[in-house]
């Protein structure tokens, strides 16, 4: 597919109508003992409603109150918009799913998406749950998170949840470039305003990193977008001031996320 193409595509399905409702809550200050649980969907899926593929999202506690909930529920909604429109073979739900990381429910679902994880302070009965959802097979995105500072404090929650861990370097020959679409040129994503005023690093993320932590059998299971912000341009996608190449890229880089987590 064409990048034009791809864009005609995506564009499709942006519904500006659905894109319109308020997000719950207000950001603010909290403390490293609790997230927002206003934004969680008490009731989960709906009733007799079980897709094959949920985008889920991790609820996890953080320095903030809301870290976890960065550009949600926008960018999870919009993002599933074009999922379901490129991939129409996966039964795929349009709606958002957050799911607290100590949730026994979290293995049912194959694929986590975390953001803000350079702010992450996880409770005791989060690192186990994490853990115990990626030993089971589970798949954890990480996300928008910036310079080296976030970092180290990313690195050492990984470590509590993942000990003796190995944090490589993702080669560009690795499948997950290639679940779908074949990306070989990689961009560092910036937020919407700072793409719009022309920079793309933040603090001092001035170089984008694709790492990962793979399990015994070399599977990818943590794949770490470290100084980028793929969530941004799923959520400004439609924007037509937002640069094409980096919600392209965006897109095609979290649909061949899903992909991976769902064939290996």
């Amino acid at each position: 597919m064409t990048t034009a193409l791809f864009r005609i595509s995506v564009g499709i399905a942006l519904v500006a109508v659905a894109l319109q409702r308020p997000e719950a809550g207000a950001q603010g200050a909290g403390q490293a003992s609790r997230f927002d649980r206003r934004l969680l969907n008490a009731d989960g899926p709906a009733a007799g409603d079980h897709p094959e593929f949920y985008f889920t999202r991790a609820a996890y506690t953080g320095y903030w109150s809301r870290n976890w909930a960065i550009d949600y529920p926008k960018a999870d909604r919009q993002f599933m918009m074009g999922v379901r429109r490129l991939l129409t073979h996966l039964d795929a739900s349009p709606d958002e799913h957050p799911v607290r990381l100590d949730d026994p429910d979290l293995n049912r679902f194959p694929f986590l998406y975390a953001v803000e994880v350079g702010r992450m302070a996880l409770t005791e009965p989060e690192v186990l749950g994490l853990r115990r959802y990626l030993k089971a097979g589970g798949f954890l995105v990480v996300d928008d998170f910036w310079g080296s500072r976030e970092w180290a404090n990313f690195e050492d929650e990984i470590r509590q949840v993942l000990p003796g861990c190995t944090i490589i370097d993702l080669p560009r020959d690795h499948p997950v470039f290639s679940a779908f679409y074949d990306i070989r040129e990689f961009y560092q994503v910036p937020n919407v305003g700072n793409a719009m005023a022309g920079r793309t690093s933040e603090r001092d993320g001035f170089t984008p990193f694709y790492r990962g932590i793979q399990d015994e059998q070399g599977r990818l299971i943590v794949a770490i977008n470290a100084n980028t912000d793929l969530g941004d341009a799923w959520e400004w996608a439609e924007v037509p001031e937002y640069p094409l190449k980096y919600s392209t890229f965006a897109y095609q880089m979290g649909v061949n996320l899903i992909i991976y987590s769902m064939s290996h």
